[in-house]
This record gives structure tokens, C-alpha cells and sequence, in this order.
């Protein structure tokens, strides 16, 4: 991979894909994928979101609003499901874990709908691959 961010829902999609891609490819521990802090419209905190690919697991964290849109945006995703939700009392939110067994394409495109509909991003945010 010679490109490490993207803006338009187009360039993230590929940019996803073939980060997924070259996750698998490499056995690599985890594939992370930031929300750039100046496109973070989300007033969630001082951290932007983020999604992580580790194997054929997606972690995110949550607000209990994010997690109620994220289950909904699964109903869309019948080969994905979501396997623990970890809610540590010194935290806010849930940590969520998906199974996602699926090709890279279709990771990209539940990555992509969840920063747009769970995290409630405008549709020119700008994400990073931050890890393969």
C-alpha cells in the first residue's frame, strides 16, 4: 500500500479494502483505522472514532446511543454479528467486538457505513490507516 488516507466515500472504500486485504495477506495483528481528527464532527470526546481488523474481528468502542445504531446497522450485515460487548466501570461506553467473515470489500463497506451511521460522520470525513 502506497496511500494511507482518503475522503470521499469512493477513496475510503478502497483504501479500506485493500487495508483489510493486506491485513489478512499479512497475518498482522490488527488493521486500525482513524477518523481524522479535523473531520471528527462527532463531539464524542477527545479521542476521534476509531475501528479496528484484527483477523475476523472488527472492535469499536461506544456510547450506548452509537451501540443502539451500530446493532441496527447489522441487521444490513447478516454474515456480520457481534460476539462481546465489554463495559468497564471506569469507562464510558462499551467496547463492541464483531465477527465480520466476509472479504475485504464488504469489511470496507461496514467499516464505511459505520463511521457514517453508527458515529454519525459527515459524508467528507477524512479516515487514516493508522495500522496493518
Amino acid at each position: 500500500m502506497t496511500r494511507f488516507d482518503a475522503a470521499s466515500e469512493d477513496e475510503r472504500l478502497k483504501l479500506f479494502a485493500d487495508a483489510a486485504a493486506a491485513h489478512r495477506a499479512r497475518s498482522g495483528d490488527v488493521m486500525t483505522v482513524d477518523v481524522d481528527p479535523d473531520s471528527d464532527d462527532t463531539e464524542g470526546g477527545e479521542v476521534p472514532p476509531w475501528i479496528q481488523l484484527a483477523g475476523t474481528e472488527l472492535i469499536m468502542d461506544c456510547t450506548d446511543e452509537e451501540l443502539e445504531r451500530l446493532k441496527a446497522l447489522l441487521d444490513e450485515f447478516p454474515e456480520f454479528r457481534i460476539d462481546e460487548l465489554v463495559s468497564p466501570e471506569e469507562a464510558e461506553g462499551t467496547n463492541a467486538v464483531v465477527t465480520a467473515r466476509s472479504d475485504a470489500n464488504r469489511v470496507a463497506g461496514f467499516v464505511e457505513r459505520a463511521f457514517r451511521e453508527v458515529y454519525d460522520l459527515d459524508g467528507e470525513y477524512r479516515a487514516w490507516v493508522t495500522a496493518i
